[in-house]
């Protein structure tokens, strides 16, 4: 359930997510799969950055995720690096066939939260789930990243659909249920505020718990 004003029930969310990680892991291949349903088996190196946007249905909301597509190669980082302000969400993302690219998570973790504005709501993924005969990287081993780094982890294939939505529905919902923990502890602490007026404030029961912002480890979906 999300808490909400009235007035904000006609407005629609918009959450920046970046696509982070080495070239060629799948990124573009992420996005075009989650967006329009394509995959691309020639699908060129991205060149500086490109953003689509795409509608979920949370909890009842519209909500509206506008990923950016980061290039991996070292040449663009520089000029990616700004577009990492103002996201809210990322995908962190390695090739479970190539080793090296799960290797450079760190970095590209530790870029993230260097460039970025806020406490990003970030997920593991180790994309080309399909390649099972090629694979470099266990399950394992992601999930034990996940769980040191306090992050989502999920294994995907943009080649066979495996996993791809809901990796980005798990950080849109995950973004969304913060805000709305948010919203729900202004609102009340507004309500403890005002003056009484000589009237009777009935305030909401509500758990004796205070808004957590930290990402929980999520379990693996791996396909």
């Amino acid at each position: 359930m999300a808490f909400v004003s009235e007035d904000e029930k006609t407005e629609d969310y918009l959450f920046k997510i970046v696509l982070v990680g080495d070239s060629a892991v799948g990124k573009s291949n992420l996005l075009a799969r989650f967006a329009r349903n394509e995959f691309y088996s020639n699908s060129k190196s991205t060149i500086g950055v490109e953003f689509q946007t795409q509608k979920l249905d949370i909890n009842g909301k519209e909500v509206k995720a506008q990923v950016w597509d980061t290039a991996g190669q070292e040449r663009f980082r520089a000029v990616t690096s700004a577009y990492y302000r103002g996201a809210v969400g990322a995908l962190l993302v390695y090739d479970i066939s190539r080793r090296q690219t799960f290797d450079s998570i760190g970095r590209w973790l530790n870029e993230l939260q260097t460039h970025s504005d806020m406490n990003v709501v970030t997920i593991l993924v180790g994309n080309k789930s399909d390649l099972k005969d090629a694979r470099e990287v266990p399950t394992s081993d992601g999930k034990a990243l996940a769980e040191a780094q306090g992050l989502f982890f999920m294994e995907t294939s943009a080649l066979d659909s495996s996993n791809v939505v809901a990796a980005f529905q798990t950080i849109v919902k995950e973004i969304y249920n913060i805000l709305s923990r948010k919203v729900m502890m202004s609102h009340e602490s507004k309500k403890q505020d005002a003056p009484l007026d000589g009237k009777t404030v009935v305030l909401q029961a509500k758990e004796n718990q205070q808004p957590d912002t930290e990402v929980k480890p999520a379990g693996c979906c791996s396909s």
